[in-house]
């Protein structure tokens, strides 16, 4: 499953769908002097160390912050201008404090929004919107894989990001293939396998970045397992020397994953040396401690956190605890002034005012606010119950794919049933206009649609089904199994929306009802690490959380059992579909021969044909 900008069918979209007239246009992602919402500020000043650090990862273009005033998308509404305005006041509290503040990233910049996404014909994924990134003082980056889908955002990172950072762009176990001066292939790291710097009081820092033993990357790349790095030479000679500490970032969740790996593997030469890792991917907010001298943090997903972490080093050779501090900053100028001791009018600095202009003018560029419709009311993923009117999934599957999916295709009067996955939607939809940055967000996966004809409504009644094993009671213990397994290989392949949901699930179920019922709290991430004391900067309540189906279709016609119509699915669920059906009837084995092309409109444009139809 690919994410790929649908502007080049911008035009057929709308020669498709009449009507939206003057008004589809709308300038959605003005910029706010401050916040419209009200929001809760801090509760607590941020502890400083010796050694500090801000940490981003899993942006996913969300460079223009969270600007919809439903919570609690107004707790993550400060865009990378205002970031650039924080990381600026924070940088100058260092230089008051004496003492070391590092920007640092871990990966994940594409993929996700308008602003990555919605780039012309010809053009790659996340070229403009990294340009802006660039202008941040990062002081190391590591890659993630995201970066790896598609082998031209690979060789953009490679030809033109990575050398921004001179040599702080760190692919430690990722390379690209490319030719060398002879015009031979040669694969070469992407950006840089480690780093060794002094930090602005001399602190010597040994820098790794690490990708998880991610398997879906594109040719011409290559991820190698952190379990044969760690046994490169390389990288013993990278950590023979001492410094003072080790910085490791990475794509990788920090814990049930491979972390440990590279930990031990420096905990062998350096017994007692800091170790600060930083990493992403799973999209939680997550701390853990490896030992008593080392912490891992995690900052969640699409700038919704900003992490803090913050150590109080001491000489080497000392075996006793460090005291190392962690804080999960909600990205809203609420926060940034809190921290940064500023006001609304003493807050923005030229270069942080100078990012926002420039995203809005890239957002005016790629016709972000292109408005298909108004949507009535909130629709979300797994905060409303599926089946139910105002769930997304239903939404979509329901009502916008038979209406999309239709237009303009001679198959139309043909009674069918539609299935798709539900993780085809990946941001919920809210009240308000419906631009393109919007149909981008929520559902980017531009696959296909395919049938088959002449199955009969009552086998084609039982797929939906038995594709999410309902009454497989007797099967119960293989499902298990079987689940777990497809689980262990998409997380390959990079899928994490299952340890996101769970994660959503877990905070809901500890104290979702309480909180939401018996104190005064806006809605947002509550979170339960296993580092000391309370991570999260601001007081929230749980978001409401339920169960939905691994796949979704639409209501099944009006016929009898022995009427054929059109099954017709994503071509990202074409093998299982395939397998449940012949699993279903004996009449006659499917295979892809008699699959069929259904309709030119890819699943990323159902929502904006839907929308230019159903809500105007």
């Amino acid at each position: 499953m690919q994410l790929l900008a649908l502007v080049s069918l911008l035009p057929f979209f709308a020669a498709l769908v009449q009507g939206c007239g003057d008004h589809a246009h709308d300038h959605s992602h003005e910029k706010r002097a401050f916040p419209v919402t009200a929001l809760t500020p801090p509760t607590r000043a941020l502890e400083w160390g010796d050694l500090n650090i801000i940490h981003t990862t899993d942006s996913h273009g969300w460079l223009l912050g969270h600007q919809k005033t439903s919570f609690p998308e107004p707790n993550y509404s400060g865009d990378l201008g205002d970031f650039a305005s924080f990381v600026s006041h924070m940088k100058q509290l260092a230089l008051e404090k004496d003492v070391d503040l590092l920007l640092v990233d871990s990966g994940d910049l594409h993929d996700g929004t308008g602003l990555s996404d919605g780039f012309p014909p010809g053009g790659v994924d996340g070229h403009e919107s990294n340009k802006f990134l660039a202008k941040l003082p990062y002081d190391l980056m590591s890659i993630g894989n995201h970066e790896l889908y598609i082998y031209a955002n690979t060789l953009d990172m490679f030809q033109n990001f990575a050398p921004q950072l001179k040599g702080r762009y760190l692919s430690s176990n990722v390379n690209i293939t490319v030719a060398d001066k002879h015009g031979k292939p040669q694969s070469v790291p992407v950006g840089s396998r480690f780093a060794k710097f002094k930090t602005r009081k001399g602190r010597k820092v040994t820098s790794l970045g690490v990708l998880f033993d991610f398997t879906d990357n594109d040719k011409n790349t290559t991820v190698q397992k952190v379990s044969d790095m760690v046994q490169e030479k390389w990288f013993f000679d990278a950590i023979q020397e001492e410094p003072d500490l080790f910085l490791l970032v990475g794509h990788m969740p920090v814990q049930r994953d491979d972390w440990p790996l590279v930990f031990n593997a420096v905990r062998k030469v350096h017994p007692t040396t800091p170790i600060l890792i930083l990493g992403g991917h799973s999209h939680i907010r997550d701390c853990v401690q490896l030992d008593g001298r080392s912490m891992s943090l995690e900052s969640g997903r699409y700038m919704e956190t900003v992490g803090w972490m913050s150590a109080n080093l001491d000489k080497k050779g000392s075996k006793k605890n460090i005291t190392f501090s962690r804080r999960y900053l909600d990205p809203n100028r609420v926060t940034y002034e809190f921290h940064t001791r500023t006001r609304n009018a003493s807050f923005d600095t030229s270069s942080g005012k100078s990012i926002t202009q420039g995203l809005l003018q890239l957002a005016e560029k790629f016709d972000l606010n292109f408005k298909f419709g108004t949507a009535p009311q909130d629709f979300t993923i797994d905060r409303s119950p599926f089946p139910s009117n105002s769930s997304l999934l239903s939404l979509y599957a329901a009502e916008a794919m038979p209406v999309a999916l239709t237009i303009n295709n001679t198959r139309a009067s043909i009674p069918n049933i539609m299935i798709t996955n539900s993780g085809s939607q990946r941001f919920d939809v809210y009240a308000g206009a419906f631009t393109k940055n919007d149909q981008l967000t929520a559902s980017p996966f531009a696959d296909s649609f395919l049938f088959i004809p002449n199955i009969t409504a009552g086998v084609a009644k039982q797929v939906l089904p038995a594709l999410n094993n309902a009454g497989a009671e007797n099967r119960k213990r293989a499902l298990e199994e079987l689940l777990e397994g497809r689980e262990r290989e998409l997380y390959k392949k990079g899928y994490v929306d299952m340890i996101f949901r769970k994660w959503l699930e877990e905070m809901d179920r500890r104290d979702g009802l309480e909180r939401r019922a018996g104190q005064n709290l806006t809605l947002g991430y509550v979170t339960k690490d296993s580092c000391p004391g309370v991570g999260d900067d601001v007081v929230h309540a749980p978001l409401p959380f339920f169960e939905t189906p691994d796949f979704i279709g639409s209501n099944a016609p009006n016929v009898t059992d022995d009427t054929p119509i059109d099954l017709v699915f994503v071509d990202f669920i074409e093998d299982q579909l395939l397998s449940i059906l012949n699993s279903l009837q004996t009449a006659k084995n499917f295979t892809t021969t008699d699959v069929q092309s259904y309709t030119p409109v890819l699943a990323s444009a159902v929502l904006g044909l839907f929308a230019q139809k159903a809500w105007n």
